[in-house]
């Protein structure tokens, strides 16, 4: 794994429940794991543009690659989601890159709002 091309700092988070000062449970995004990745597949096949309610909407794609760790090794699809450049984005795909434990990449979508 090339680590100079590891220059983008994304955050992952993760859904969980808590409990507000009156006991109430709610579910909430907090942080997980923070560290440095590739980015790339930026305008992957799957990404297009789509007529939403009369308007043009963007559907962005991109992969993140990060190093493998055991708590990055945790993160799936329906628990977790990537923060990168104050931009939401939904976790697709998980790949363990042949599980040689040295490298995990991530497909993303771009969560519209």
């Amino acid at each position: 794994m090339d680590v100079a091309a590891l220059r983008s700092k994304v955050t992952f988070q993760k859904n969980e429940t808590v409990t507000d000062k009156y006991g109430n449970h709610k579910n909430a995004w907090t942080d997980y794991y923070t560290c440095f990745a590739t980015i790339g597949g930026e305008g992957l096949a799957s990404s297009k543009e789509e007529q939403t309610a009369g308007t043009t909407v963007e559907d962005f794609s991109m992969t993140v690659t990060i190093r493998y760790c055991r708590k990055a090794a945790a993160i799936d699809s329906t628990h977790f989601r990537v923060m990168f450049m104050g931009e939401i984005y939904n976790i697709v795909n998980t790949d363990h890159m042949n599980f040689r434990k040295k490298s995990l990449k991530f497909t993303c979508r771009k969560e519209r709002r």
